[in-house]
This record gives C-alpha cells, sequence and structure tokens, in this order.
C-alpha cells in the first residue's frame, strides 16, 4: 500500500456508467464484475480518521450501501457535470439531526450549479431531522479536512472549469485525485513530482477530445515518476482483463469496490 489514506473506488465509469443502456458489446454483456461500472466518486479516510467523498455521482446511494458508508465529514467536489453533482440529495441520510450539517467544497461556479438543482437545501427554510443541511465554502486555494491539506490542482476538461485534488497528510504519503481531464497545467505536473498514489483519467485507449486517453495518463504518471497509479472513469471501450495486462507494473485499471 502506497499511503495511510484509505481509499475506496465507489465508481470508476464515465457518465453512461457501463453496461451501457441500448449497447451490446463485449464489456457490456460481460459477466466480469470489474467491467461493471457505476459513476465515478471515491472514498477518502485519512490517518487522522476523517472521512470525505469527492464528487457525489447518480449512483451514489447505491455505492455507499455496497461499501457500508454511514458517516462522512465532507464533501469536495471536482466540477459541476451531471455525472459528478447529481447523487447530491442522497447526502440527507449524512445530515439527519436538526442541527446536523456537512460541509461542502467546491469552486463557485460548481456550487452554483449545485445550488440551482438543489435550491431547498440551501434556502434555509428546511432544517427539519432528516433533511440535507450543506453548509458550503468556495475553494479558493488549499484547505484542510481534519489535518489532511488539500491542495486544488489546475487540469482542462472540456468548457467547464474543473480541478483535481492532491491529499497530504503528515503521517501519510501523497495521494492525487484527477478523474476528468484532458491536460494538467504546468504546476499540477509539478505538485505530483513523485507522488506516492496518483489516480488520472483513463477513459480509453484511443484519443479522446475533452478526457486523457490510456496512453497519456500512463505518459503523464511516468513523467512525475507516480510510484502507483490508478485508472479511473472508463468507457464500455475498456475490457478489464484486456487492458489491464497491456499496463506498466505500477500502473493498473481500478474497478467499483476496489480498496487501496
Amino acid at each position: 500500500m502506497a499511503s495511510e489514506f484509505e481509499i475506496t473506488f465507489l465508481g470508476t465509469g464515465t457518465s453512461i456508467g457501463v453496461p451501457v443502456i441500448g449497447c451490446d458489446c463485449a464489456v457490456c454483456t460481460s459477466g466480469d464484475p470489474k467491467n461493471q461500472r457505476t459513476r465515478c466518486s471515491l472514498h477518502v479516510k485519512a490517518p487522522d480518521g476523517v472521512t470525505w467523498l469527492v464528487d457525489t455521482g447518480p449512483d451514489l446511494r447505491q455505492q455507499c450501501l455496497r461499501e457500508g458508508i454511514s458517516h462522512i465529514d465532507a464533501v469536495i467536489y471536482t466540477h459541476e457535470h451531471t455525472d459528478h453533482i447529481m447523487g447530491f440529495d442522497d447526502l440527507r441520510r449524512f445530515t439527519v439531526g436538526a442541527d446536523a450539517e456537512l460541509p461542502i467544497y467546491a469552486s463557485a461556479s460548481c456550487l452554483a450549479r449545485i445550488e440551482a438543482a438543489f435550491h431547498y437545501a440551501f434556502n434555509g427554510e428546511n432544517r427539519y431531522i432528516g433533511y440535507l443541511k450543506p453548509k458550503p465554502h468556495v475553494i479558493s486555494g488549499l484547505f484542510h479536512l481534519g489535518k489532511t491539506t488539500v491542495t486544488p490542482l489546475a487540469v482542462e476538461h472540456g468548457k467547464v472549469e474543473t480541478i483535481g485534488f492532491l491529499f497530504e497528510h503528515e503521517n501519510a504519503g501523497s495521494v492525487a485525485y484527477i478523474p476528468d481531464a484532458k491536460t494538467l497545467a504546468p504546476e499540477t505536473m509539478e505538485q505530483l513530482r513523485n507522488i506516492d498514489l496518483l489516480i488520472i483519467d483513463g477513459l480509453q485507449e484511443t484519443l479522446h477530445p475533452t478526457h486523457l486517453s490510456v496512453g497519456e495518463s500512463v505518459a503523464i504518471a511516468e513523467s512525475v515518476g507516480a510510484k502507483q497509479t490508478w485508472l479511473t472513469h472508463f468507457s464500455c471501450r475498456m475490457d478489464y482483463q484486456r487492458v489491464g495486462p497491456t499496463l506498466p507494473k505500477n500502473v493498473g485499471l481500478a474497478w467499483d469496490g476496489l480498496r487501496w
């Protein structure tokens, strides 16, 4: 294990999930559970016991039930795309008490999108037992979750403002999570130098206009000297048993439920 953070991959699929509705390709009809992917999300537990989610896709309820998640201390968001925010209302189970609040961290644009979609949770009129009570925080630089320093990482992903995250704790190795990106800013590449664990977009083997391909992500991992890399955010063009063996020994394909 490359770090003392406890990482659980809640989902490793692209925006439409795998199997894809109406698709009868070999991966979508595969019986291999590692080819069955819910929308991308991550659960992190730091050495000091603080826990958080990165993104809340539309499969969040099933993911939390599958992994037995009954408590979190915060949620952070990479960007505002539907597959990363639309499970937001399921967070109500983490603010059951009348005074319970859940810290939410996102860029200003992402927070605005979440508030527009779930206005009832932010208008101050629903402070009841069992209702969702978020406490929003705009990400404008590094911040802390318990004793973990969280640094936003500049990336490019289509036309929407998107960030990755670097997690650093004095009692653990460094972890970066970049599930959606096409290019990384030069300063991000420097921040990733010699990272212990890199989790990065690897949509498919062929090039894509807004996502990193497998080859592009492997090249990034090699360039920054990542000790261990897991690829995530896969389309149905990624067959686990076919693609996995072609990767360098310190690079792997993540799957739903993988714990690291």
